[in-house]
């Protein structure tokens, strides 16, 4: 029986792929997040290969297992989920005014009929915020949003009052470029939704 697993226990990931109408499995990846690179495009490709990879090594017969990975970069740093409401607060003070980078990596590993394919791709998406007080700020952490959420943020969230301009996949800051993943789909001879678990 053909399926697709969704190698990450993102609630939003799982949205995002519901939406197009994808049926699948999410079984999130006990893989170790190791960089050994720090230029966003090549760090999210990494950890969606690294992703992907523990969780289809445990797979059998013909399955797509889809590894994602987003981190949000500002000044070509990378920023990932803050450890505490201080660190939130640093991280949108930086964001605050000014254009940064969303990257979202993902990995496709395909299992057909005894032959196995993968691809890694990413997609990166400019988000532009609005100025925010150091009032509208605090507030903003303390709704425990930004907790864990890459760059202190959730673009699906309360956050959307502060953003200004999108340059790229909405999606893909939500955490799944969806046109592009059925566009790479496509080209690999996949159409999303007559894979079936």
């Amino acid at each position: 029986m053909r399926k697709i697993i969704l190698a990450s226990a993102s609630p939003r990931r799982r949205e995002l792929l519901e939406q197009i109408g994808a049926v699948f499995e999410v079984c999130p990846s006990n893989a170790e997040e190791i960089m050994t690179s720090s230029v966003p495009r090549e760090v999210v490709q990494e950890l969606s290969r690294c992703k992907g990879s523990e969780v289809f090594e445990r797979t059998s017969g013909d399955v797509l297992v889809i590894g994602a990975d987003t981190v949000v970069a500002f000044q070509n740093s990378i920023l990932g989920k803050p450890a505490d409401a201080a660190m939130a607060r640093d991280m949108l003070l930086r964001l605050q005014g000014n254009t940064h980078q969303v990257y979202t990596g993902v990995t496709l590993l395909l299992r057909q009929g005894g032959t196995v394919t993968q691809k890694s791709f990413y997609e990166k998406t400019e988000v532009v915020f609005y100025p925010m007080t150091g009032e509208e700020i605090d507030a903003y952490v303390r709704t425990g949003e930004p907790m864990d959420k890459a760059g202190a943020y959730g673009i699906q969230g309360k956050s959307a009052v502060f953003v200004e301009k999108i340059d790229g996949d909405y999606s893909n800051v939500v955490g799944l470029p969806l046109a592009r993943l059925y566009q790479e789909l496509k080209q690999m001879g996949i159409d999303i939704k007559e894979w079936h678990s």
